[in-house]
């Protein structure tokens, strides 16, 4: 299944509208850079750039299934591995691997080499408590929150913190059974 999911990241990739690189870092490092002047407190700034993410995932979702033309995933298996091989190369040119599954197939890591976001980025010893790349995680719990699972997503490890790679830990809370917004007549 992966080397299939693999290709399917690239062919969306190779297709879909790009912007420079460096202006996306250098953008994005403005954002984060404002939000610790405005909200001077770490943690806050963290949720701020979670909540950002969410509300970009849940629209970012719609384009996500239409220009990948990836099938509906079954189990939260198949959907890691698509947000991995084919969300994180169509969005941000890399791919990451799947790994550190828990007993039940409910949790596990994306684990990125590379990090687009973060170049040119060095954090001070003010923010050291800073998750700088914490609007991924709040792409994936939306996004995921639009095809019905509920997500807890968070930062283990991370390079700009000394860590020996980008480690995010997606758990699957609860699949919510979608609902229609009319019922059939019989």
């Amino acid at each position: 299944m992966a080397p299939l999911v693999q290709r399917s990241g690239d062919a969306v990739f190779a297709n879909v509208e790009r912007v420079n690189a460096e202006l996306f870092t250098l953008t994005y490092g403005a954002i984060v850079r404002q939000l610790l002047t405005d909200l001077e407190e770490v943690e806050e700034v963290n949720k701020q750039l979670d909540q950002m993410g969410y509300n970009i995932g849940i629209r970012l979702i719609d384009e996500f299934l239409a220009k990948s033309n990836v099938s509906r995933c079954v189990e939260f298996k198949e959907t890691a591995e698509v947000i991995a091989k084919v969300g994180f190369k169509m969005f941000l040119g890399v791919t990451a691997s799947v790994a550190n599954w828990d007993a039940d197939g409910a949790s596990c890591s994306l684990i990125l080499e590379d990090n687009p976001l973060v170049d040119f980025v060095e954090l001070p010893d003010t923010c050291q408590g800073l998750y700088y790349c914490n609007i991924l995680s709040g792409v994936i719990r939306g996004a995921l929150e639009v095809v019905s699972m509920k997500t807890e997503v968070n930062w283990v490890r991370d390079m700009l913190r000394g860590d020996d790679a980008y480690e995010l830990r997606v758990k699957l809370l609860k699949q919510v059974p979608e609902e229609y917004p009319y019922k059939d007549d019989e």
